[in-house]
């Protein structure tokens, strides 16, 4: 590469789609490429107990599912913005929050222009700016589970970082036991699935 060839920037996925990360374009994104992304993309770095790596896919079902119960009222526009508010990663990769502090603005613009691809891909620009407070909660509530549960913090220490714990309608047995790959991918887009269809009809 020559000193006057910029840098590549973009990114090739496996449905031949390839994405600008430094001006992601709405047309260059495919649900299959981001469902086959997050289920690879490991949560805590990869620290966290169990055969599999607990998945981004599989965080973002937990998300969605802890926004339905807080609000089950919530049209579907929001909850597809629950389960895709960690979407970028499946580009970016999902950096502890302690890299991100040290990164600092220059990786979350990278993040947050490939996020705002993605809402305007799906059409929930407008439901993720509504709900972005309370789909915040719910993240966090699901990231205390996965604290305490999968990457050793305590009690104490998870409360200090992430607030109290979840106390609503009780969550599926499984729901914090690490899937397959292909496990997370599957219930990923089938949730999405769902959620798109429900949201057509509701804009009937």
């Amino acid at each position: 590469m020559s000193a006057a060839t910029p840098p590549r920037a973009w990114q090739r996925m496996l449905s031949g789609r390839r994405l600008d990360l430094l001006a992601p374009s709405p047309d260059d994104i495919a649900i299959a490429d981001v469902a086959h992304g997050l289920a690879r993309v490991a949560r805590w770095n990869g620290q966290t107990l169990g055969a599999h790596v607990f998945s981004v896919a599989q965080h973002s079902l937990l998300v969605e599912r802890v926004f339905a119960i807080g609000s089950p009222d919530a049209p579907a526009a929001e909850r597809l913005a629950a389960l895709l508010h960690d979407a970028a990663e499946y580009v970016v990769g999902d950096l502890i929050s302690p890299f991100k502090a040290a990164l600092g603005n220059d990786y979350k613009a990278v993040e947050h222009r490939v996020l705002g691809a993605i809402q305007a891909r799906f059409g929930i620009a407008a439901a993720a700016a509504a709900a972005a407070e309370i789909i915040k909660r719910a993240d966090q509530a699901v990231a205390r589970m996965e604290a305490t549960a999968l990457a050793g913090f305590a009690d104490d220490e998870a409360t200090a970082f992430f607030g109290p714990p979840f106390s609503a309608a009780p969550l599926e047995a499984d729901a914090l036991e690490p899937w397959p790959a292909d496990r997370a991918q599957s219930a990923f887009l089938a949730r999405f699935a769902a959620l798109s269809k429900s949201n057509v009809i509701e804009r009937r």
